[in-house]
């Protein structure tokens, strides 16, 4: 990859390390607020999202420093809405799914023809987010109005 290639795709990794890493705190936050007779496994559901995140986190800055970029040590900005609802809360995880999708297709973008790891990396990563927000979809059935 070129160099102006290698600072964007840091950049970009960078910024999924903060929002992965935010999503442990969101999800934990989450798991415990939900309420009512659903709620040991919402409890779980959202323990293994906070897990999974810390670990796509860790991916990301394994990744970014062996481009020889600098891990950043801020987690991305999450407004606590006070609305506890379990379906509040899986509208909020949706959309949390949703922005972290992005941020792979992002890098996607960046690295497509250049690295066929990072490429993969990417997609594999797409992948997962993608299904994540399926889940929350068919969660989210339950709720609908």
């Amino acid at each position: 990859m070129n160099d102006s290639t290698t600072k964007e795709a840091i950049r970009i990794l960078n910024e999924i390390m903060e929002y992965e890493l935010a999503g442990v705190v969101l999800y934990t936050h989450y798991s415990l607020m939900i309420t009512g007779p659903n709620r040991m496994p919402l409890v779980d559901f959202m323990k293994a999202q906070a897990s999974e995140s810390l670990t796509h986190a860790q991916q990301a800055g394994e990744i970014l420093t062996g481009l020889e970029g600098h891990p950043s040590l801020e987690i991305a900005k999450t407004d606590e809405s006070h609305k506890h609802s379990i379906r509040a809360i899986l509208e909020e995880s949706q959309a949390h799914e949703e922005a972290a999708l992005s941020l792979y297709k992002d890098l996607l973008k960046v690295v497509e023809g250049e690295s066929i790891y990072l490429e993969e990396y990417a997609r594999g990563m797409i992948g997962q987010e993608e299904m994540h927000t399926l889940e929350l979809r068919k969660m989210l059935r339950d709720y609908s109005d």
